[in-house]
């Protein structure tokens, strides 16, 4: 059973292939989402996020999901030695940047907690997959040209790893952080052990620019495919096994 949606300004969608499976099972996934939105959308104005940034909400006001966020956060800015920022030009802050892969990992956690082994949850192209697909296969993930979204310049093969891709090609410049004045990476794909490892430093490694292959090629756990501004590709030594 597949669904899809558009939620959160996002296309979202869940497959789940186990034959047990009810509709009800994948809608607690975006009643989920709705409740994570109400906390961090930074367009609402009622979410806590964007009370903290007016002032209206305290630090030690804090919710419990908002603190458990900010401490991510905040390890991840020193693991990238401050590439991945949360505080905007503007002075406010935005956990965007690992928010999306924490909540589709999460809410892969619910499905799992449910019984089900054989699935992938999506939010405009970041992926936690799990098992395996309707052909009895790992799961197919294609990496999209960040010149020509159209066409997918490569496929992967995922079976509990996630993925997720970072450029300013689709949304403009929404990545913000030391290395952002560099503009000759054009997109970011990260595979890790789940989307909340890949999601957050596919944020960081867009920001490091050119260098951003050597600190994944460097950090454990994790892969890459990188396309700069020429159109040119590459990628770690572990990512062909992926291919």
């Amino acid at each position: 059973m597949k669904i899809e949606r558009f939620m959160m300004g996002m296309p979202l969608s869940v497959e789940v292939i186990d034959t047990t499976v009810e509709e009800r099972d994948i809608e607690a996934v975006f009643e989920y989402y709705n409740e994570i939105d109400k906390i961090f959308s930074t367009y609402k104005t009622e979410s806590e996020i964007s009370k903290i940034n007016r002032g209206d909400v305290l630090p030690n006001e804090y919710g419990k999901q908002m603190k458990e966020v900010f401490a991510m956060c905040e390890e991840t800015k020193k693991l990238t030695d401050g590439y991945f920022d949360i505080r905007r030009p503007d002075g406010k802050l935005d956990p965007s940047g690992l928010v999306k892969g924490w909540m589709i990992n999460n809410a892969a956690q619910i499905l799992l907690k449910k019984g089900f082994k054989s699935f992938y949850v999506e939010i405009a192209g970041d992926i936690q997959t799990h098992g395996i697909n309707s052909d009895k296969e790992a799961w197919r993930i294609g990496i999209r040209n960040p010149f020509n979204t159209s066409q997918i310049v490569k496929i992967v093969k995922l079976s509990g790893q996630g993925i997720a891709t970072s450029g300013n090609y689709e949304r403009g410049d929404h990545i913000w952080g030391v290395g952002t004045a560099d503009k000759k990476i054009a997109s970011v794909s990260i595979i890790g052990p789940n989307v909340y490892e890949a999601d957050r430093f596919a944020t960081a490694v867009f920001a490091m620019g050119e260098k951003g292959i050597l600190f994944v090629e460097k950090y454990r756990g994790l892969e890459g495919y990188i396309i700069d501004s020429t159109g040119r590709a590459t990628m770690t030594s572990g990512f062909e096994k992926y291919l």
